[in-house]
């Protein structure tokens, strides 16, 4: 499992960091790896992202697509990598905050220098159009009149899975999971009625809301989201504190000098500041971010804190 004290020491890493010469780098094309297959919103992003930074550093960025073992083989291959500045990490919240404290992972904290988190995605708390709660508090209802009420979830250990383990315990409730291959297909299922609820992530959720098939009750993040003000946090519905968000972000391998790091850091920065950016990441159902290096490592010392406690209430702690 990842130590958070460790993670809270990330950032420390990059003033020890080795010197590289403004002038020499970089010199050669950069690679972004990606831990998923092309095609998604993270997918999409991260080429966005790389973009801006090739136009920016005067060389290209490639962003390469590793696929294996739910994101472990891509974060393995970075932790792994020289720390020259040539090599980087799209860091995704479960590779980095979950997996470890699930299974066993070839990489630990101190493999990775944190950059920036690009963006975040919110969850939407989602029930089937037939289910009558319009509310959180009248889901809570609906639940616990249900003895057997079973929720659909993107595979144990998922954030989909996890955002409901949490909601449940705060809310004194008990709930079966149904674990499918992806978000997707799960969204599929509570869009057919097979199953009345779950938490989706925000933008898939928010295109089946809108054809009517779905009701979202809440979104998991702090505040609401700028594509649907109207909808309330979960924290605001009765659950002060609640928060599950995931993130994207960029990651180096430790010991990757300093200069590069804020370099990157600091275009990331401009990058989601670009009105014609923001309003591509908006389109995708995402937050644009682009905080520091510390920040970043504060805001993934508290992730690990936060599944770690969910992983455990699920039983999938060291499975």
């Amino acid at each position: 499992m990842f130590v958070c004290r460790h993670l809270l020491a990330l950032a420390a890493l990059v003033s020890f960091a080795g010197s590289v010469d403004a002038g020499e780098w970089p010199d050669k094309p950069i690679k972004i790896i990606y831990p998923y297959a092309a095609g998604s919103a993270g997918d999409a992003t991260a080429r966005l992202i790389a973009r801006g930074l090739g136009e920016a550093l005067g060389q290209p960025v490639i962003v390469e697509n590793r696929v294996g073992a739910n994101g472990v083989l891509a974060t393995d291959v970075v932790a792994r990598s020289a720390p020259d500045g040539y090599t980087f990490l799209w860091a995704i919240t479960p590779q980095i905050a979950i997996s470890p404290t699930m299974t066993k992972v070839p990489y630990d904290a101190k493999a990775f220098v944190p950059i920036s988190a690009v963006a975040t995605n919110r969850f939407a708390l989602v029930v089937n159009s037939n289910v009558p709660a319009k509310t959180v508090a009248e889901f809570v209802g609906y639940v616990r009149a249900q003895p057997g009420f079973a929720y659909a979830e993107g595979g144990a250990g998922s954030i989909s899975h996890l955002a409901m383990v949490l909601f449940l315990k705060r809310a004194g409730l008990k709930g079966t999971n149904v674990s499918y291959r992806g978000g997707a297909p799960a969204l599929t299922d509570v869009v057919a009625g097979h199953l009345p609820a779950m938490f989706s992530i925000f933008g898939d959720a928010l295109a089946q809301a809108e054809s009517g098939a779905i009701r979202i009750l809440a979104v998991s993040s702090e505040q609401r989201s700028l594509q649907s003000p109207d909808i309330p946090t979960v924290a605001e519905s009765g659950f002060p504190g609640f928060k599950t968000i995931s993130w994207w972000g960029l990651m180096a391998p430790a010991g990757t000098p300093n200069l590069v790091v804020n370099r990157i850091a600091g275009e990331v920065a401009k990058a989601t500041k670009d009105p014609k950016i923001i309003k591509q990441l908006i389109n995708f159902g995402v937050d644009p971010l682009g905080n520091s290096p510390d920040q970043f490592a504060e805001m993934v010392a508290t992730d690990i804190q936060l599944w770690a406690e969910a992983v455990k209430l699920a039983g999938l702690q060291g499975n």
